[in-house]
């Protein structure tokens, strides 16, 4: 899951409903499970929705659909509502998103997407809207997501937002860095930081 991020260039996978929650991500059943492969996560992100109730696929969704492809998924508002599973964001970055766009997330989604190297670029709702216009249109559709300088770009009309992105975060997605990798990173300036000020 640790990869560093600069400037992500693809075409995208276009899921437009709205309030999609943590459970349509990941059902609770797999909240069970015993590993952390992202392989198996990533299997079964969107499950219900991706295979019918005997275990066939389900042809008609967008993860079935061969005609969607790339490492953008463009979600509809209010993505990754419910409950705070850190489960979501696993399956999420398990089955290859780099990027999620929206034009709003749940917090703790948002900041568990952050956690597993999945960005969450929020953009204004005409933005969203064109882009699933532009991907409908045309499934080649490519979306630039430029880290260093916070900024979205639909490649079909040249049309960009800039989002916002919490400065720690940046600096540990631009880097591959984790929470404890920061801080292994920064022990020196913690050691002697310790030694400055002790009483």
């Amino acid at each position: 899951m640790k990869q560093k991020f600069n400037v992500i260039t693809s075409t995208c996978v276009p899921l437009p409903l709205e309030n999609v929650d943590t459970d349509q991500i990941i059902p609770a059943r797999f909240l069970k499970a015993t590993t952390r492969e992202e392989s198996f996560f990533g299997d079964n992100l969107f499950r219900d929705w991706r295979y019918n109730a005997d275990g066939t696929i389900n042809k008609n969704f967008v993860l079935n659909d061969p005609t969607y492809s790339g490492c953008i998924l463009v979600a509809g508002k209010n993505f990754g509502n419910g409950s705070s599973r850190e489960h979501a964001a696993w399956a999420i970055a398990g089955y290859g998103f780099r990027v999620v766009i929206s034009s709003f997330f749940a917090d703790i989604h948002k900041n568990n997407e952050l956690n597993n190297f999945v960005l969450p670029v929020v953009v204004s709702e005409p933005f969203l809207a064109e882009l699933f216009e532009n991907i409908k249109q045309d499934p080649k559709t490519e979306v630039e997501v430029d880290l260093p300088n916070q900024r979205v770009t639909n490649k079909a009309t040249g049309k960009s937002e800039t989002f916002e992105i919490n400065g720690y975060k940046k600096h540990c997605l631009m880097n591959g860095l984790d929470d404890i990798d920061f801080l292994v990173e920064n022990q020196d300036k913690t050691v002697a930081w310790e030694k400055q000020n002790r009483h």
